[in-house]
């Protein structure tokens, strides 16, 4: 079991992060396991975790809250590494509140909490194309959003129409696609700001076709990458003119494990939890990985999945021989 973080924001004896929070008709809960909710299978405990019940409800939660509480918002935990101490504060998990999907005419309307997958596969149904590639993404929309998040030739910024969201005080915003500020696994829109929805626009398109692209696409990523095993996506983002896989391979670190962590031998731009693997051997692999990188090809690899929380820093390491 993970260990019980220490509660930062204890102002006396009596009054701790719980009794500070405001009341709200979604769901608080303590001291809960993130291993159990991320792909990779580690980390430690949100300190709180809530589940607003919709919307309004999370915009009062963020008008209300006292400002010293950290808030972050946890998604389905794919492109996420929990560190071995757990996240302080108060993380979000947005659920059935936010799993709204509505189509009209060339437009789905879609709420944050909805899985990329599911989305092309509506569209499919729907007769629209130009959303297939989210059959690729692992996560939902409001990381997709967040981060821009691509493959196949495509990213958010080509399907975006509006994106909404709450900003640190609760306020909505509708923020155009140019209001975002995309740029290559980005935007510019504030860390603070918690998406909520977007509205996503396509083209029309033959179903039979549509159908025929996602599993092919499907195919592929099943052919070329380890989605049967603890991972967490693509770590790495590529940087401009290369392929972090090839970078990583030229490096030899195809393989490399350090602890219960190892580079894929399948695909070496991810990293796998080959059975009771912590958050720190997985953090640590990846630097090994950009320290090599670095040094056969003087790029700096900047981390494309996104680590939160605390180290544990009570644990020894060693790496183990490639």
């Amino acid at each position: 079991m993970s260990k019980p973080i220490c509660d930062i924001t204890k102002i006396s004896p009596h009054l701790t992060i719980l009794d500070r929070l405001p009341k709200v008709r979604g769901r608080y809960s303590v001291e809960v396991d993130l291993s159990r909710l991320t792909w990779f299978q580690v980390g430690g405990a949100a300190q709180v975790l809530f589940k607003p019940a919709d919307v309004e409800d999370l915009a009062f939660f963020l008008k209300q809250k006292p400002k010293d509480i950290p808030v972050f918002v946890f998604g389905v935990g794919s492109n996420l590494l929990v560190r071995d101490g757990g996240i302080p504060g108060v993380t979000i998990r947005l659920g059935k509140g936010f799993t709204n999907v509505a189509v009209s005419g060339m437009k789905i309307d879609v709420g944050a909490g909805v899985l990329d997958r599911f989305i092309s596969m509506v569209a499919c149904e729907e007769a629209l194309k130009d959303l297939e590639y989210l059959c690729g993404i692992p996560g939902t929309i409001g990381g997709a959003l967040r981060m821009n998040a691509g493959c196949y030739g495509s990213e958010m910024k080509d399907i975006l129409d509006v994106a909404f969201a709450l900003d640190e005080q609760g306020k909505f915003h509708a923020l155009t696609n140019g209001e975002m500020g995309f740029t290559y696994r980005h935007c510019s829109v504030p860390e603070d700001w918690i998406f909520v929805g977007a509205r996503l626009k396509a083209r029309s398109g033959n179903t039979s076709i549509i159908r025929r692209r996602l599993q092919s696409l499907l195919s592929e990523r099943e052919k070329t990458q380890p989605v049967s095993t603890r991972t967490g996506g693509s770590t790495f983002a590529n940087p401009v003119g290369y392929k972090c896989w090839e970078l990583i391979d030229k490096a030899g670190c195809r393989g490399l494990r350090w602890g219960g962590a190892q580079v894929s031998e399948l695909h070496c731009n991810f990293l796998v939890n080959t059975g009771g693997a912590t958050a720190a051997e997985l953090e640590n692999l990846g630097e090994e990985v950009r320290k090599r990188v670095l040094q056969t090809s003087g790029i700096h690899l900047q981390w494309e999945i996104k680590r939160v929380g605390i180290s544990d820093v009570s644990r020894g390491l060693k790496e183990e021989a490639a």
